[in-house]
């Protein structure tokens, strides 16, 4: 049985987010992402402190983001966040919800890869930690 491989938080824009159209600013949906992969990660143990204890730096390579439709202040969003790649490099895909009418705002994704601390050098293939931590094999 595959583990559920996904978590989600629930938040609200704060004003101090917004740009002077009164909505929220394109550029802070990447720091809401980025909640809902810590507590991704929390989830299975793995986050940055333990990443780091584990010898890998996990820098993300690459980001997408489509904006369906405008968060504005006070709206409480749903954003679920799902790891779908694990063996070559950690890839999490985002959907983020109106919490009460269920309509898509964005859609995103990002992709991060194992750097070895000592080394510096890129990990082609996931270490086995991340397999170890996630109770998943490469696929």
């Amino acid at each position: 049985m595959k583990p559920d491989l996904s978590h989600e938080i629930e938040l609200s824009p704060a004003f101090h987010d917004l740009d002077p159209m009164e909505v929220v600013w394109h550029g802070n949906y990447v720091k809401y992402l980025e909640l809902a992969r810590c507590a991704l990660l929390s989830k299975f143990d793995y986050d940055y402190p333990q990443m780091r204890e584990s010898g890998f730096l996990w820098p993300i390579v690459d980001m997408r983001v489509k904006y369906v439709a405008p968060m504005v202040f006070g709206q409480k969003v749903r954003i679920r966040a799902e790891i779908t790649e694990w063996e070559n490099r950690l890839r999490v895909d985002y959907r983020v919800r109106d919490a009460l009418s269920g309509h898509k705002v964005t859609e995103a994704h990002t992709i991060q890869v194992a750097v070895s601390i000592a080394t510096r050098e890129l990990q082609y293939v996931c270490p086995s930690i991340l397999w170890e931590r996630l109770g998943v094999r490469p696929e």
